[in-house]
C-alpha cells in the first residue's frame, strides 16, 4: 500500500502515475516528471492519495516546479510551435506528401550537445526526406530527426474523441496495441461495416478486444443457434443470444412465443445435472 498521484504533459493527454515521495501536490499544480532527457514539467490531475496497490514500482516525482523550469518549460513549447510552422512550410516547398504530427525539442546541455528536434510525421509510403532534414536543421540551427508514425501511433500522438464519445483509449490508458481481428467483430455480432468498426486511426477499433474473451466463454457452453432444448416453459428452439444478459432467446414449439432463459438453465451440462440429481 502506498501514495499515486497522476500527471499529465498535455491537456485530456495521456495520464502516468507516479509516487509523490514526501510531496502531496494537488490538482493544478506543475510538477517535475523524472524523463529520459531529464526532468520535464507536467501538471498533475489527480491529487496524491493512498492505494491499495503495491508502488514500489511506479517513479517517484522529482519535485514540484520551479520559477526557472516554468520558463524552461516555456521555452521548449515556444520552440516546438516554430519547428511545427517551419517544418510545414519546408515540406510544402520541397512536395513531399508528408504530414506533420507531432513535434518534440530537447534542450541541448553541456554532456548532451546543441539541441534537438525530433518531427513525427505520417505519409502513404517511404519518403526520401534527406533535403528537408538538411533545410530544417540549417533553418531551426540545431540536430533534426524525422520519424514516421503508422496510422495507430498517429491517432495515439493527436489525441481525440472516439465514437464512445470518450478520450481515445490509445491516448489515455492503452501502453501496447494488442491485435485486433475482423473475426472479433463478427464473434460479437456486429455489422462489418467499417465505418461502424473502425476508430479515428481508420483500424479496426482496439476496444473490440476488451469484451472478446467474454463471448468466446460465451458461446463455449452455450447452445447454438437453430439447437433445440427444453426450458422451463417447455421445449423449443433457440433462435438468439444476448452475452451481456448471460441468456439465449428461445421460440417454444407450444405457441411459438419467444422466451429469454439464462444461458445455464438450458446448456448441456446444466441439464445433464438436473437430470442426475432431480430435486
Amino acid at each position: 500500500m502506498g501514495m499515486l498521484c497522476a500527471v499529465s504533459f498535455n491537456r485530456y493527454g495521456r495520464l502516468y502515475y507516479l509516487d509523490p515521495g514526501e510531496l502531496r501536490p494537488q490538482v493544478g499544480d506543475r510538477v517535475l516528471v523524472p524523463t529520459d532527457d531529464g526532468p520535464e514539467v507536467a501538471e498533475c490531475v489527480w491529487a496524491a492519495q493512498w492505494v491499495g496497490e503495491d508502488t514500489d514500482g511506479f517513479p517517484k516525482l522529482a519535485g514540484l516546479a520551479q520559477e526557472d523550469d516554468l520558463r524552461r518549460d516555456e521555452l521548449l513549447r515556444r520552440r516546438k510551435a516554430e519547428a511545427k510552422v517551419a517544418a510545414k512550410r519546408l515540406i510544402r516547398e520541397h512536395g513531399l506528401p508528408m504530414k506533420v504530427v507531432a513535434v518534440d525539442h530537447v534542450l541541448g546541455t553541456p554532456e548532451t550537445g546543441s539541441d534537438r528536434t525530433t518531427v513525427y510525421f505520417t505519409a502513404p509510403h517511404r519518403v526520401d526526406f534527406r533535403s528537408l532534414v538538411r533545410d530544417l536543421g540549417a533553418t531551426l540551427r540545431c540536430r533534426v530527426e524525422l520519424r514516421q508514425l503508422s496510422a495507430r501511433d498517429s491517432a495515439r500522438v493527436q489525441g481525440g474523441i472516439g465514437s464512445c464519445g470518450r478520450d481515445l483509449c490509445c491516448a489515455t490508458f492503452l501502453n501496447d496495441f494488442e491485435p485486433v481481428t475482423i473475426r472479433m467483430a463478427k464473434d460479437q455480432d456486429l455489422p462489418l461495416n467499417p465505418l461502424r468498426i473502425s476508430g479515428a486511426c481508420g483500424r479496426l477499433m482496439c476496444c473490440l478486444k476488451y469484451e472478446h474473451p467474454l463471448y468466446q466463454r460465451f458461446q463455449e457452453s452455450a447452445p447454438a443457434i437453430g439447437s433445440r432444448v427444453t426450458t422451463a416453459e417447455g421445449e423449443g428452439k433457440v433462435v438468439g443470444h444476448s452475452v451481456p444478459r448471460d441468456s439465449v432467446t428461445v421460440r417454444l414449439d407450444a405457441d411459438g412465443s419467444r422466451c429469454s432463459c439464462s444461458r445455464a438453465s438450458v446448456c448441456a451440462p446444466r441439464q445433464a445435472h438436473d437430470q442426475h440429481y432431480p430435486s
